[in-house]
């Protein structure tokens, strides 16, 4: 179990200057109940890269948030599919959502299909919380959104903070993310 008080106090003075709002220690708190819920027995460097990516991704906010500028001038923005057809099944724009930013019809649909909810009919579902969190730790671990995932990075053999961030958008912003991803982890390798 990872030690909430020193978790809170840490993560506050090394990334949030200090202070946090309510929505951001119930984001964090919702990343942290689905990891001891279902992946405690997993490497913690992959929940301290999954808290990182949601700090750049959000801005900090650390709560499921639409795409700034959502999806306006990108394809993904224009009703088309990844090989750049249009769908007409729904008028939906499939813009990036939650804490991964989560775009595309078919990763809509995938990630669906997955946690259980019809995400190309309601998309806005991928803003809540708890399917937020679930579409991130499945995206994450099994490589949905780019074909990499945490075990390329993080495992027995290897720790690669920087080139993690390929996991999610090629290398942009990857040393900024990795810096956020060791100071999470400092704050989360300590336990009760």
């Amino acid at each position: 179990m990872i030690n909430r008080d020193f978790f809170f106090s840490n993560t506050k003075a090394l990334l949030f200057d200090g202070r946090f709002s309510q929505s951001q220690v119930d984001g964090l708190n919702a990343i942290l109940n689905e990891w001891e819920k279902n992946y405690a027995a997993k490497d913690d460097r992959w929940l301290a890269y999954m808290l990182a990516t949601t700090h750049h991704e959000t801005g900090r906010a650390m709560k499921p948030i639409p795409e700034f500028g959502r999806g306006k001038g990108r394809a993904y923005g224009g009703r088309l599919k990844m090989n750049r057809t249009p769908y007409s099944d729904t008028t939906n724009i499939f813009y990036g959502r939650g804490f991964v930013q989560l775009t595309w019809y078919e990763n809509y649909l995938k990630a669906g299909k997955e946690i259980g909810i019809d995400l190309i009919n309601n998309p806005e579902k991928a803003l809540e919380l708890i399917p937020s969190t679930q579409i991130m730790f499945h995206g994450m671990m099994k490589g949905w959104f780019t074909g990499k995932k945490l075990s390329d990075y993080f495992n027995p053999q290897k720790e690669d903070w920087v080139n993690a961030r390929r996991i999610i958008n090629g290398l942009d912003k990857a040393q900024l993310v990795a810096s956020y991803g060791r100071k999470y982890y400092s704050s989360i390798s300590h336990t009760t």
